[in-house]
């Protein structure tokens, strides 16, 4: 990475401290100013900052200060790092801060980081894209306080069949579900939940669609989890033609004609 801008968005990974990037695990060494999200990023992280780093927790900021403080350290001449949770792109609020600093003429780049649904996948030893069985991903959430576009309504997106993780659902799981069985899937369709992916508490619940209501009852378990649905859960599926020996490719031939 040359002529690397003065302040970084940051991917921090799902939560274990060893699964940010490399090159994110640089750019938190070197900074001297970071602004982490502090209701999701494991403080563990922290211990890469060096001494004398001003730390903000941007959980009780607003916009305009988060925004503030990373346009004062950048014109200060600071290296500065905004660390969000799993990687950005994701229901990370980068853009209304990019929008910002576009208006004051600040430059800066993205440093991605490992997803907390991928981390999620990891937890179920779980392949998100079975052949013959889903060949597509949908990452999506329940409507709340925050509004979905009509057109990507729960229902509408279970029509699909396709593998669905469903981050910043966990209050709204009756509602979700009712939502998942009008789109299409059936009461037995596989389904988890599973619990701050790569912590140390980790939890990993195998259940179905009927049920997913009770499992997160019964392990009490109300927020900070993703909902994992679909066949890819179960236990058919088709082997892949990458590896099968009567299959051609541009890196081996066939055995049988």
């Amino acid at each position: 990475m040359t002529d690397t801008p003065r302040l970084l968005f940051v991917g921090a990974g799902p939560g274990a401290p060893d699964l940010i990037t490399v090159r994110g695990q640089n750019a938190l060494q070197a900074a001297d100013v970071v602004v982490y999200a502090g209701s999701l990023v494991n403080p563990a992280l922290l211990e890469n900052c060096k001494p004398g780093c001003e730390i903000y927790n941007s959980a009780p900021m607003t916009l305009e200060e988060i925004t503030d403080v990373l346009i004062r350290a950048v014109n200060a001449g600071k290296s500065v790092v905004r660390l969000h949770t799993g990687d950005p792109s994701l229901y990370g609020a980068i853009r209304e801060q990019m929008d910002i600093l576009d208006q004051h003429a600040i430059d800066y780049a993205v440093v991605p980081g490992v997803s907390s649904f991928l981390g999620a996948a990891a937890a179920l030893k779980a392949e998100l894209t079975l052949p013959s069985v889903s060949q597509t991903v949908i990452l999506t959430r329940m409507e709340g306080r925050t509004k979905v576009p009509t057109k990507e309504n729960m229902a509408g997106l279970a029509r699909h069949g396709a593998s669905m993780v469903i981050f910043l659902s966990m209050s709204l799981l009756k509602a979700l579900t009712e939502e998942l069985l009008r789109g299409g899937y059936t009461k037995d369709t596989p389904a988890a939940i599973v619990y701050k992916a790569t912590w140390p508490d980790e939890k990993t619940i195998h259940t179905t669609v009927g049920d997913l209501v009770d499992a997160a009852e019964s392990h009490a378990i109300t927020k900070t989890a993703l909902v994992l649905v679909g066949g890819f859960l179960g236990d058919g599926y088709a082997k892949s033609k990458l590896y099968d020996a009567d299959f051609s490719h541009g890196f081996r031939k066939a055995d049988t004609p």
